[in-house]
């Protein structure tokens, strides 16, 4: 089967026509940012991921990575593409000038960043995290911090890491027992053991740069106690710090992405360095967790993109009966049947409307770092609906490219299943999705009395405006479906603050149907939004027409086969909290 294509065709559509270019704030360099200069970023970064990483995909699930006395080993190939990847001076794009990057906008990042995704999300899931790590110390650690862990990272030359998790601490981070020793020189001893850790040893850089939770010996307790260290691999004299990987777990998918368990302090203590104020850690790390949450629905979108890539070829491919509709013995491609084109439909209109919310995510970013404060109240509320809507998405749409192939899907020769298995992690890690919903409900929506939801409430009511505006029955249809999903997730609202008034616990029987409810609702917007662009690109004479075309009727679709899900969502929130809490089990 072919590799993975980066679909630049759309993400150029998207990013100049749907969300908008031309919204962005100027570039110190490019100013105004133009299709055609962001067409000569994104053509290269398609070749690298085409040509070198998604070769590498299947077979680094076959082999994985390899532990051996606590040297990990990444799988053939990926430390030459590491390098390839370094060199083309991608890890660089979206940060600081001042400490070599090319401070592009996440909104053109994320267009690149979907193609290592797309390609080879384990190895993606490397630069992901180092992107977290280079956002906390630029936000919040010194300035000989920054001067001295910052251009290494953003270079690629050094990869950082996220430590969290622990055996008894998982979601839970009150928990968290690893705990931080003063030392006379200003340094700490960091001792404990981290689990999960993506990437915490491999072969490709220099150094690991490990962001690491740990305790004060005067913390408080709670989360309102835990402090952030820099906890280097290699120290500044190039000695060994006393940090161990002791093993690598075996996991249902992303098999060449090493997920470490970590010791600190086995030989006396891990040399740390305080990262901002004591007891503010978990605030720090949420900078990097906030970012990572968007990228993980970003790989969302991108493995969903993969699937149906596969799913397709596949399906033009395999000729298997006739359609009903023809008699004698006419055989097909299974493309030529209905209902494979209605999943073939399924698949690509749900990538599309998860495309637009990610790429919106990370316009709204860009505004928000020129301190545009509605922007940043965009952000808060879209990061855990782009990060649970995309990923739950992803699952939806890999399961469906098993299904297209049939048994053969079943089968591991053909690929088919590795996306399914990689996929299922996305909506596990950087917080559930249930804990997406809980974030969604009660910081995002109750705690500010509902502004930040009004504001996106209100962009959902301008595109609903503006596409029924849209000439013929595919713009009828899109409008009749958003306006009764419009009401149906205003009336959920408000059942929401009513139930939560009465009993918090009612308000998070029924976090994951509103969150589902009100992302579905916004894709559906931007999807319509998506589909007026082509209207009007076709009616100016611009673009190709078939391509447009298929816009609007994925579009239509998704508005007819998936904004219902938005109505049924809503009215469980409406109606299903009380047995939700008097359920026993």
């Amino acid at each position: 089967m072919p590799d993975y294509t980066p679909p630049i065709d759309d993400m150029k559509f998207v990013l100049s026509h749907v969300v908008g270019l031309g919204r962005l704030p100027e570039h110190p360099d490019f100013g105004v940012l133009e299709a055609d200069v962001v067409g000569s970023i994104l053509e290269p970064a398609a070749q690298l991921a085409a040509e070198v990483l998604a070769p590498l995909n299947h077979s680094g699930d076959k082999e994985g990575a390899v532990w051996k006395d606590g040297v990990v080993t990444t799988s053939k190939g990926f430390k030459e593409a590491y390098k390839a990847y370094c060199d083309g001076g991608w890890n660089s794009v979206p940060f600081s000038q001042a400490h070599g990057g090319q401070g592009l906008p996440w909104l053109v990042t994320f267009a690149v960043n979907e193609m290592w995704q797309g390609a080879n999300m384990s190895f993606g899931l490397c630069p992901l995290l180092n992107q977290g790590a280079i956002d906390a110390i630029e936000e919040h650690g010194s300035d000989a911090q920054k001067g001295e862990y910052l251009e290494k990272l953003i270079s690629g030359e050094w990869t950082g890491t996220m430590n969290l998790t622990e055996p008894q601490a998982g979601s839970d981070l009150a928990a968290v027992r690893s705990r931080a020793t003063p030392q006379n020189d200003g340094t700490y001893h960091i001792f404990g053991q981290k689990i999960f850790i993506t990437y915490g040893e491999h072969d490709m850089a220099d150094n690991i740069i490990h962001l690491v939770l740990a305790r004060l010996p005067d913390a408080p307790e709670g989360v309102k106690g835990i402090s952030l260290f820099i906890v280097p691999k290699f120290l500044k004299d190039g000695t060994r710090n006393d940090v161990l990987c002791t093993g690598i777990e075996h996991k249902l998918g992303i098999h060449a992405s090493p997920t470490c368990t970590m010791q600190y302090g086995d030989k006396g203590g891990a040399v740390g360095y305080l990262v901002g104020q004591a007891n503010e850690g978990l605030k720090y790390m949420f900078t990097m967790m906030n970012n990572a949450r968007l990228s993980v629905g970003l790989q969302g979108v991108a493995i969903g993109e993969a699937a149906y890539q596969h799913a397709l070829t596949y399906a033009k491919e395999r000729v298997q009966g006739a359609p009903i509709s023809k008699k004698g013995n006419t055989t097909t491609p299974i493309a030529g049947h209905a209902d494979v084109k209605r999943m073939l439909l399924s698949m690509t209109s749900q990538v599309q409307a998860g495309r637009t919310m990610a790429y919106e995510a990370a316009l709204n970013l860009d505004l928000s770092r020129a301190n545009d404060k509605a922007a940043q109240s965009r952000v808060d509320i879209m990061t855990p609906l782009v990060k649970a809507w995309c990923t739950d998405m992803s699952v939806d749409v890999a399961s469906t490219g098993v299904q297209i192939y049939g048994g053969m899907g079943f089968i591991e020769e053909t690929g088919a299943a590795q996306f399914y298995r990689d996929a299922r992690i996305l909506p596990i890690y950087e917080g559930t999705n249930g804990i997406q919903a809980a974030d969604l409900v009660f910081r995002k929506v109750l705690r500010d009395g509902g502004a930040a939801l009004n504001i996106l409430m209100g962009d959902i009511k301008k595109d609903m405006e503006c596409v029924a505006s849209g000439r013929g029955d595919d713009f009828e249809s899109i409008t009749t479906q958003m306006k009764a999903a419009y009401q149906a997730v205003e009336s959920a609202s408000a059942s929401l603050a009513s139930l939560a008034a009465e009993d918090m616990d009612y308000a998070a029987a029924i976090s994951v149907p509103y969150l589902k409810a009100l992302a579905t609702l916004w894709a559906g917007a931007l999807m319509a939004r998506s589909a007026k662009a082509a209207q009007d690109l076709m009616a100016d004479g611009a673009g190709e027409g078939d391509f447009l075309n298929n816009k609007i009727i994925c579009a239509r679709f998704f508005a007819e086969s998936f904004l219902p899900h938005s109505v049924a969502h809503a009215t469980s929130v409406r109606t299903s909290a009380r047995v939700v809490v008097s359920s026993v089990f």
